[in-house]
């Protein structure tokens, strides 16, 4: 008999305990179920933005002012090859600077060897370059001539161009000059080379807008 109503007041307890905590449990669903009247304000603004561009001239055009494009045969050691190059930023971003890029797409000693094989130099004219009058080109600077990138072997990798305008719109007459050494032996004929140029420009750094 007391074992019973023992069990009887625990199972009354738990009953209890279950019904309240109920009970807070719906109260507190109640208050955050409440809702409050309040002003408010909101207003929009539109901001247009637009980015620059960053473009070079294409260069694969074959004209005056644009031959870099035009091969050359039957060299010998001691030749040299001219050939003009235009190179115009038509973006409307300015520039910090532009770096060269050479690479064999054919390749033979004439690229490979960096001793006896082909040399470059870059040279840049304040004016366009005068042109002869007919092939194999050659060019004179009415202006002031000035060098770009000094005497280097032909293939090379994001070599610095010295002193170009680099402002949008603005415009560099170069020569690019490729000279075979007179120390280039007989292992160097009837070989076959194709140069790759790529001019890349390095985009200004951050202002203010």
């Amino acid at each position: 008999m007391k074992h019973s109503m023992a069990h009887t007041a625990r199972a009354s307890v738990k009953t209890k305990a279950l019904v309240t905590g109920g009970l807070v449990a719906i109260t507190i669903a109640g208050v955050g179920g409440a809702a409050f009247a309040a002003f408010s304000a909101t207003t929009t603004a539109s901001q247009s933005i637009g980015s620059g561009t960053m473009a070079f001239v294409d260069i694969a055009a074959n004209g005056a002012g644009q031959r870099l494009s035009v091969g050359a045969s039957e060299i010998a050691p001691g030749d040299t090859i001219e050939r003009a190059v235009t190179l115009t930023n038509t973006g409307t971003v300015a520039m910090v600077g532009a770096t060269l890029t050479t690479t064999a797409t054919t390749s033979s000693d004439l690229d490979a060897d960096t001793v006896n094989g082909l040399q470059m130099i870059i040279e840049k004219c304040s004016t366009p370059w005068t042109e002869s009058a007919v092939p194999p080109y050659t060019y004179s600077c009415g202006g002031t001539p000035t060098t770009v990138l000094a005497s280097t072997p032909v293939i090379g990798a994001n070599q610095a161009l010295a002193g170009l305008d680099v402002g949008a719109s603005a415009t560099n007459n170069l020569r690019v000059t490729l000279t075979l050494p007179s120390s280039a032996g007989n292992t160097f004929q009837n070989l076959d080379s194709v140069i790759q140029y790529t001019f890349s420009g390095q985009q200004r750094a951050g202002t203010d807008q």
